[in-house]
């Protein structure tokens, strides 16, 4: 069964989300940018994808359900390492 979409579309929607997570991390690195904000926009972003992902023409559920699990994460993340730096595990 094909529903429209190239291989070459599906790596596209895999490495999207992953450059913009690398590209928010050298850049957090290169600025000095606090490590809390540097989780928050991962979390922000991820949100982002994982919003887009479900809205689009042919909706990718896992996908954007992965992303929405890790955007929780990063938000979790974000919040302990705010509060306690010395407990945030990276």
């Amino acid at each position: 069964m094909h529903n429209g979409i190239d291989l070459d579309v599906y790596f596209e929607i895999i490495l999207y989300p992953v450059a913009g997570l690398f590209i928010i991390e050298m850049i957090c690195r290169t600025a000095k940018i606090a490590n809390w904000i540097k989780l928050l926009t991962q979390a922000v972003m991820c949100v982002g994808f994982g919003i887009a992902y479900l809205v689009m023409q042919v909706a990718h559920w896992l996908t954007a359900g992965v992303l929405l699990a890790l955007a929780i994460a990063l938000f979790y993340q974000a919040k302990r390492s705010k509060l306690d730096p010395q407990k945030a595990l990276y």
